[in-house]
């Protein structure tokens, strides 16, 4: 590869740096959102934005945002970013890699010499990860006004709920209106990230281009059942909660892999359980449960939400069971810009990196910004596929190569939205 312009070294100590903020292990680390463990990884970063040269802001949400003024005054920005928070068993860089990867660029572009004649901005955007009010990308679809209601008054195991977190933070959910992005402010958001998977491991490449996102759709399933006494109520009497969970489970399961076997990217999960009353010796009555189904096809996941309905539905009334299903999330898969696509694949051609193309099933901020503006992303390998582990890897080469590609990117990005930008001013000056 070419000579790096991004300072790969900078970009190694602050990602080790920010992992002592909430280390739990050797290499994990437990940073949930709107935590103090949060709010000083903030601080942190903020700092270095700060000495990138970007003017910086907290703003209602909690989102950590700096701006590095353009020449062309009002013409929409560009931005980059991802976010800092973490699951509550996690690793290094999940996410943390995008936030100071955005920084490096900016700060070796002001180092360069070079000054933009559009605005950048560099994202670190609250509560991705979604784990501590089982609702995520809170951050970004607040800066969208995309917020649902009810959302300031969920609680998290601890009884916290999201606006009190939030007031403890130094947000401020009284002037949210203030901080919502009105349409047109952003042209286009990069995100770099790694891959949360081991494709790109397995095809020995740095690097990969994502083509898009699959949908998420996560539900909070409820089975209410009748307690009784585990030793004198008889197996064709009962009406237990956990049995009626189980075949739920075991069926999201054996749907999804049916598909995984067919070539779809399908996968379903429950990652949370709650059993009442929780004692050996009573029968289960209450479980909640959680789904989280995934597909770049829209189409066949809609058909597989039907089939999973369907089975509770089923499934309650072989039981005698009484169930709810709360929606939490229901995304449909949105797709890469493919001229900002292109623009990656040409600078990739220029460091001679072989960067396959593939689509990404963790969800990420970009789905929200795909909403509002074009948007590509750039994964970097991860050893062994794994994330939301301490044993999460990448290395600090493939890092700086991802870094130097997301910068390559930004000035062909840049380029291109300055022209759109004289056109439109000189066609406006034509008109008038």
């Amino acid at each position: 590869m070419e000579q790096l312009v991004i300072n790969a070294d900078r970009v190694e100590d602050r990602i080790d740096r920010l992992a002592l903020i909430g280390k739990i292990s050797e290499t994990g680390v437990c940073r949930l959102a709107l935590s103090r463990e949060d709010r000083l990884a903030v601080d942190v970063v903020r700092g270095w934005m700060e000495e990138a040269g970007l003017v910086t802001r907290i703003d209602a949400f909690g989102n950590l945002i700096g701006r590095l003024e353009g020449e062309i005054a009002h013409a929409p920005a560009i931005m980059l970013g991802s976010h800092i928070d973490t699951q509550p068993y996690a690793g290094r860089f999940d996410g943390i890699i995008g936030v100071i990867g955005a920084i490096e660029v900016v700060q070796s572009m002001v180092e360069q010499g070079i000054k933009p004649a559009v605005s950048l901005e560099v994202a670190s955007f609250v509560d991705e990860e979604g784990c501590r009010w089982n609702k995520g990308l809170f951050g970004v679809r607040g800066l969208l006004g995309k917020l649902e209601d009810g959302e300031l008054e969920r609680t998290d195991k601890n009884g916290v709920t999201r606006r009190q977190a939030l007031l403890d933070f130094g947000g401020d959910p009284e002037g949210f209106a203030t901080s919502i992005y009105p349409p047109g402010k952003i042209s286009a958001f990069l995100e770099m990230h790694i891959e949360q998977g081991p494709i790109l491991e397995s095809l020995n490449r740095q690097l990969g281009i994502v083509t898009g996102i699959s949908g998420p759709l996560w539900w909070t399933v409820d089975y209410y059942g009748f307690a009784g006494h585990a030793g004198s109520v008889p197996m064709t009497m009962r009406r237990d909660a956990l049995v009626g969970a189980a075949k739920v489970i075991s069926g999201l399961n054996e749907i999804s892999a049916r598909e995984a076997e067919n070539g779809s990217p399908t996968v379903g999960t429950v990652g949370s359980l709650k059993v009442f009353p929780d004692s050996r010796n009573i029968i289960p009555e209450h479980v909640q449960f959680t789904v989280d189904l995934r597909d770049i096809d829209l189409h066949l996941r809609n058909r597989l939400e039907g089939e999973l309905r369907q089975l509770i539905e089923d499934t309650a009334r072989e039981h005698g069971l009484r169930y709810e299903i709360r929606e939490d999330t229901n995304s449909e898969p949105r797709y890469c810009a493919p001229e900002i696509m292109a623009m990656i694949r040409e600078a990739a051609g220029e460091l001679e990196l072989d960067a396959p193309e593939l689509m990404s099933g963790p969800f990420h901020d970009s789905l929200s910004m795909s909403y509002y503006c074009d948007y590509a992303m750039i994964f970097v390998r991860c050893k062994d596929g794994i994330s939301h582990n301490p044993a999460e890897y990448s290395s600090k080469e493939d890092i700086a190569a991802g870094t130097e590609l997301l910068y390559r990117t930004v000035q062909k990005l840049l380029r291109r939205q300055t022209e759109k930008a004289t056109q439109n001013i000189a066609a406006k000056e034509t008109s008038a």
